[in-house]
């Protein structure tokens, strides 16, 4: 129906709008429900067990998040007297903030998640979730960035990098790589967020648009599985050949765009005296790039 399609893109416009506008954690809270509840008509519009799976999941995650930071924010509310974003300095708050937006958002060790819901979902609501859904996330943590707990900040960033590199290794279906390919990106702007916030604005921007092309492309070329993917070249070789510079990209291969936020943020990183967390970073770039290249060979 096109008036509940309208009903529902405006409702998750407005959630996100809201989200990233205000100042106020209630308000946040009530931001990131509405984008949590106007995505849900969209994974479940095609009657498919996998896709009422992937809705199921992703609807209790996003609830245990959201419960979870309505708990954080009314914690700091009780102890500060201030429900302001910029306000958050208690302890524990800053904690269950950092979990509870990374279990939004889908960082490790909180991405179980995010490949089974993107796996069971088509293309385009697949394209939403790995783009706009991350946008109101990604809005509460940079404006909270200079009250966060830095060392848990790095070690979630880690371990999503090299989860996202290990997870796509063994992969087939391509949404799964794509997913694995969001949480390694994630760990990159998390790992850089405690010591420039506009890097992780710089990397964010180059994420979503070459995500954004990525899942266009395979949905213009209709491939799901390296199989298919395979099979198009004959079909559309204009099409093929850029979206395996589009994978490329995301992997970080220079000198195409997506290296250079990888390169940024390791210089930062050498200046911030962290380099074997850069080193491990961009080693953990490396097991990306390999099951990038695999496709492109393919």
């Amino acid at each position: 129906n096109p008036v509940t399609l309208s009903v529902v893109l405006t409702s998750l416009a407005l959630g996100t709008i809201f989200t990233v506008s205000s100042s106020h954690w209630f308000l946040a809270w009530m931001g990131l429900e509405i984008n949590t509840l106007a995505i849900i008509p969209i994974m479940t519009q095609h009657k498919h067990p996998r896709a009422i799976e992937a809705s199921t999941k992703y609807f209790l995650t996003q609830a245990a998040a959201s419960a979870l930071l309505l708990f954080s924010s009314l914690n700091n509310a009780w102890l500060t007297g201030e429900w302001s974003i910029m306000d958050l300095t208690n302890p524990l708050s800053c904690a269950t903030m950092t979990v509870a937006i990374c279990m939004k958002l889908g960082l490790a060790p909180f991405h179980f998640w995010l490949p089974e819901v993107l796996q069971g979902i088509n293309l385009t609501t697949g394209l939403i979730l790995s783009t706009w859904q991350k946008l109101a996330p990604m809005a509460i943590l940079y404006q909270i960035a200079p009250t966060l707990n830095t060392p848990l900040l790095l070690a979630l960033g880690l371990v999503s990098t090299l989860v996202g590199g290990w997870g796509g290794l063994n992969q087939t279906q391509l949404r799964k790589i794509m997913a694995f390919s969001s949480i390694a990106h994630l760990g990159w702007m998390v790992s850089i967020l405690p010591f420039s916030p506009q890097l992780m604005i710089l990397n964010l921007t180059i994420y979503l648009i070459m995500t954004s092309t990525m899942f266009l492309m395979l949905k213009t070329i209709s491939s799901t599985k390296i199989s298919s993917l395979a099979t198009s070249w004959s079909k559309t070789p204009t099409t093929t050949a850029l979206s395996l510079l589009t994978l490329l990209s995301l992997g970080g291969l220079p000198p195409l765009s997506g290296f250079m936020p990888k390169w940024f943020i390791l210089q930062e990183l050498t200046n911030q005296n962290t380099t074997i967390l850069a080193t491990t970073l961009a080693l953990s770039a490396l097991l990306s790039l390999f099951f990038y290249l695999r496709l492109t060979y393919i």
